[in-house]
């Protein structure tokens, strides 16, 4: 009896202890996964992420993952792997940026707006989730949405100058001549200081 006893100690020890075996733990795999990314070895970062099973990812594997298919040119994965992360991080507002930026590239602007909507749900303060969202709204021709939402986006960050001609465009469309004219001085000034 102590003998089993000693046996499914040591047994049960070593399933736990997997890197006495050599094998890395997921939050060592990911790490490194992560570390490949940010020095831009992707494929074998693809390669990495790929490996570990599915029922094994969590949401940030899902979302590298996402983010090197897009990267690969691949937004039919992208789509499905952002799509995976957020099941498992419904408040990942990253993976709804991504998912969105790809449903505006194309042209599906409703499926856009929902995607920047989620993302500003659950990071109110990014200036560029606000700035997409107008675009989005600009795309279905809702001038008035879109000035909305630039006119956040440049609340949280007033030095960018895209915001500004977005938001001249907007409202030219609105027939407001005269804020679209300072809107679109503000961008010509915004863009000499960042030609110096």
């Amino acid at each position: 009896m102590k003998k089993i006893f000693l046996i499914l100690t040591l047994f049960l020890f070593f399933v736990q202890c997997n890197s006495c075996f050599g094998e890395q733990s997921f939050e060592e795999k990911k790490k490194e996964i992560i570390a490949l990314y940010n020095s831009n070895n992707l494929e074998e970062a693809y390669k990495m992420s790929s490996a570990i099973t599915e029922d094994k990812r969590d949401y940030e594997i899902w979302y590298l993952l996402g983010n090197m298919s897009q990267d690969f040119g691949n937004e039919e994965n992208a789509i499905f792997f952002f799509q995976k992360s957020i099941l498992l991080k419904p408040e990942f507002d990253k993976a709804h940026y991504n998912l969105a930026n790809i449903y505006l590239k194309e042209k599906k602007y409703n499926s856009a707006i929902n995607e920047y909507k989620l993302a500003i749900k659950h990071k109110k303060d990014f200036a560029y989730y606000y700035y997409n969202l107008g675009c989005a709204y600009l795309g279905l021709k809702d001038y008035k949405s879109a000035k909305n939402e630039f006119e956040k986006a440049i609340k949280l960050k007033s030095n960018e100058a895209n915001f500004y001609y977005n938001l001249a465009f907007a409202l030219k469309q609105l027939k407001k001549d005269k804020e679209a004219k300072t809107a679109l001085e503000t961008y010509n000034k915004l863009k000499e200081t960042d030609g110096i």
